[in-house]
């Protein structure tokens, strides 16, 4: 993958809040849109109400997919747009874990607009660990990655800023 790839990855992944989550119930396939925020252990965060139907998926099957795309335009081949997707497994971070105030602190930096939600019972607070990316930087130009490769991106990334 070309250094100009890796860049867009970078920007796609890391510098988006939003995007695409998909779970699976009862083998049925339920896509929503969630915001997400980049943790520095390597991890995505997602701060999801119990009410929505994905997150219910989430705590029943800890598989899950994230997936961002650049915006379309309306002008050109959609085909040709920049996408990827994260697979991977979620796990909840319980309140009363050592590790959720500094998750919750991760979290919010990113989306500081999130604070009333913490203050809700029914969210609950997700790691998302990703395995494998599939990063599609244009028509005929699809990667495989693991999830290492995605972090040095990160990292070389940030080190270039």
């Amino acid at each position: 993958m070309e250094a100009s790839q890796e860049e867009s990855l970078a920007r796609l992944v890391f510098l988006n809040r939003w995007g695409a989550l998909a779970t699976v119930h009862n083998n049925q396939p339920l896509a929503s849109y969630v915001a997400y925020a980049v943790c520095c252990e390597g991890q995505f965060l997602l701060h999801l109400s119990q009410l929505a139907e994905h997150t219910g998926n989430l705590l029943k099957n800890p598989q899950a997919s994230l997936s961002m795309s650049d915006v379309d335009c309306g002008a050109g081949d959609p085909q040709t747009l920049t996408r990827v997707t994260l697979k991977g497994d979620v796990e909840a971070i319980p309140r009363s874990s050592s590790t959720y105030s500094s998750a919750q602190a991760e979290y919010l930096e990113k989306l500081p607009e999130a604070q009333q939600r913490f203050s809700f019972a029914d969210f609950v607070l997700f790691k998302f660990v990703v395995e494998e990316v599939r990063f599609v930087a244009g028509f005929g130009r699809a990667f495989t990655l693991s999830a290492e490769t995605l972090w040095r991106i990160r990292r070389d990334y940030l080190a270039a800023l």
